[in-house]
């Protein structure tokens, strides 16, 4: 199995340089439901349209009672240890992206890692119920009150949080800060580091210039900093320029004013990017080797070499207001993790190739606990998909499109003609590409912008409806012809040529074929995420890129009822090109119904303007969407408490012991 690429959530940003794109799960690959094309055991993996597994798709019943198995893949028998004990070990080809700098990492690896070791003042709950585990709730702070018709969140500290800072080389204490309590300065450092020239890159500051007052003007001026800039440069920089909307009244408040109300502002301020920073932080350059690791959660890191190994032992001061905690469980200072494990190890070294079938056969044998980086292979799903096995787990990413094909809008080619775009909508079938991914016991065709279970959904909607969602070439020519072009005519499609796209490059061109347009391939084998691939930083590259249709993928940066801003803007939003609006897709409607969500003072209203949105997308025809996929998972049956986490589409480490 070859990990599959896909994209995760995240606004685009705006000074891509030669850098990935945010959230990339290039590496990472959890989204990758497979490789190898291969079809279910079931009927409806191999022929059919309808998955039998629809509480796992659609998570809006994704609990223990709903869903057959889950109780017995939590594993949660035996008594959970009072000390942390035992060393839990997983196994990959990868390392982070970001040094596991909270305001740097964002992909899906390093979120597993960062929840075990760092806090942010609200987050999630570990839950195997979906909708608890999609919920924010209080995490460093004890409370926050919102305000001012929205646009005011103040958030109080928890007391007796404190910095764990070590040398990742020896594992040492590194002092000054190694001890000290976390405070409401802290918290306000980690969002001004989050546009330092040298993260901004690798993070997204735009969720927080687009809400936070006064922060669009900070950010722009810290990112035109040199990447040379020294630490005091950059020190110098911050403490000239506050930022308006934030403010820390004492060491246990922060209060963030908004320039309008934001109902999904508590899920942007969960994401690590908004997590602390301890004061001696802004000595040091980012992202550099050797820079000293810090952590406020239950783990610190004890040794750490890029690409080799990580591993984690329990932070003394979690859930010590003073001196040390030795204890598994701090309920009062953390009621949402916890270290029942002694040690952490990861180990980062296998051959990327061969790596999800060595991790499956290991943890077969009990000799490996978790996945790092890689899912079960789809070559094992078949086996699995009656869920008989009690280690296999198959997980909910509602909102995931992945792939997708994105037409490039500037391009001169008929795919400028909306009329040619809703014709090719009938060309595809749906079926034969999640037979790629492993059948529709682990995929479900999606027709519009978001899938089951995100907000924006319309359940029934489905423009371009097809019988099985098997595709209609009849349509599809009929149209075409309609269109002026009843010849067809010629495209290009640049597809990667690693995993799973190759197949889909494949089917779209018999597809697209049957219809009569004729489709030659531009395989891209590296960096088909940046300049060297699909990305361009302006609209007349855009039109001699060379491409003319693509098949990137994307995750959301989170779930649950206001999930749509880590979706539709990113997409489809015109402020997104240069990014990851990859066909510079522009809709002025479009574009109004954003700002209308993004600033609307209930759930309600917001959901009505996103599902508007999603309408007013597909009836432009930008994309077409393929498939939503579920996260297919192993453990060993060592592993006990093992719960799903939807953001690092991970067990969560903390919670887990091990017999």
């Amino acid at each position: 199995m070859s990990v599959e690429p896909s994209e995760r959530g995240g606004k685009g940003r705006r000074n891509w340089g030669g850098h990935l794109p945010p959230r990339l799960w290039i590496v990472v690959g959890m989204a990758a439901i497979g490789a190898a094309a291969c079809g279910s055991s079931s009927t409806s993996g191999s022929g059919g349209a309808t998955s039998t597994n629809a509480a796992n798709i659609n998570p809006t019943s994704f609990n223990e009672s709903a869903v057959s198995w889950l109780k017995a893949n939590v594993n949660a028998t035996g008594t959970a240890p009072s000390t942390p004990t035992g060393t839990l070990s997983l196994a990959g080809s990868t390392d982070v992206s970001g040094m596991l700098d909270p305001q740097g990492e964002y992909d899906t690896i390093g979120y597993s890692v960062l929840l075990t070791m760092d806090r942010t003042l609200v987050g999630y709950p570990p839950s195997s119920n979906f909708n608890t585990a999609t919920s924010v709730v209080d995490d460093a702070a004890s409370n926050y009150t919102v305000s001012n018709g929205g646009k005011t969140y103040t958030f109080t500290l928890r007391s007796g949080l404190r910095w764990a800072v070590t040398d990742p080389s020896t594992g040492q204490a590194v002092a000054p800060d190694d001890g000290t309590p976390v405070t409401s300065q802290d918290f306000e450092l980690g969002l001004e580091r989050e546009c330092d020239p040298s993260l901004s890159a690798y993070g997204n500051p735009s969720y927080y210039t687009s809400t936070i007052a006064g922060y669009a003007s900070f950010c722009s001026g810290f990112e035109a900093l040199p990447g040379t800039a020294t630490p005091a440069q950059r020190a110098a920089y911050i403490s000239a320029n506050p930022i308006s909307g934030l403010s820390t009244p004492d060491s246990q408040t922060l209060v963030i004013n908004l320039t309008s109300p934001a109902v999904d502002f508590p899920n942007i301020m969960s994401m690590f990017f908004a997590a602390a920073a301890p004061p001696t932080s802004l000595t040091y350059t980012p992202l550099t080797a050797g820079n000293p690791i810090w952590s406020d959660g239950p783990y610190e890191v004890q040794s750490y070499v890029p690409g080799q190994t990580l591993v984690l032992v329990p932070n003394p001061y979690w859930g010590a207001t003073s001196g040390s905690n030795t204890t598994a469980t701090s309920w009062s200072l953390d009621p949402n993790r916890h270290r029942y494990v002694s040690e952490i190890k990861i180990d980062e070294t296998l051959g990327s190739d061969a790596a999800a079938d060595e991790v499956q056969q290991e943890i077969q044998a009990g000799t490996l606990d978790l996945e790092w980086n890689t899912t079960v292979p789809a070559s094992s799903l078949p086996s699995l998909a009656n869920y008989s096995n009690p280690l296999f787990g198959s997980f909910p990413s509602p909102g995931i499109t992945n792939p997708y094909l994105v037409f490039n809008l500037q391009a001169a080619t008929p795919l400028q003609n909306v009329k040619v775009r809703q014709a090719l909508e009938y060309a595809i079938n749906k079926v034969a590409l999640t037979k790629i991914y492993g059948g529709t016991n682990f995929n479900v065709p999606l027709n519009q912008v978001f899938g089951p279970g995100a907000q924006g959904y319309v359940a029934g909607y489905n423009p371009y409806a097809t019988t099985n969602n098997e595709g209609d070439a009849a349509t599809c020519k009929s149209m075409l012809k309609a269109a002026g072009y009843p010849n067809g005519f010629t495209i290009t499609d640049a597809y990667r040529t690693d995993g799973n796209h190759p197949a889909i490059f494949e089917e779209v061109q018999k597809d697209f074929g049957a219809c009569g347009v004729t489709v030659n391939g531009k395989g891209i084998s590296q960096g088909y995420y940046t300049s060297s691939g699909i990305l361009q930083t302006t609209a007349s590259a855009l039109a001699s890129a060379g491409w003319d249709i693509t098949e990137p993928g994307w995750v959301p940066d989170w779930y649950g009822p206001a999930s749509a801003r880590s979706i539709l803007p990113d997409l489809f939003g015109s402020s997104n090109f240069p990014g990851t609006n990859w066909g510079d897709f522009s809709n002025s409607n479009v574009d109004s119904l954003i700002t209308k969500a993004e600033t609307a003072t209930t759930l309600s209203a917001a959901t009505s303007y996103w599902q508007q949105a999603n309408k007013a997308v597909m009836e432009q025809a930008p994309f077409i969407p393929f498939m939503g996929q579920l996260t297919n998972l192993m453990h060993a049956s060592s592993v006990h408490n093992a719960i799903y986490n939807p953001f690092s589409a991970q067990y969560n480490l903390a919670d887990i012991w091990v017999s």
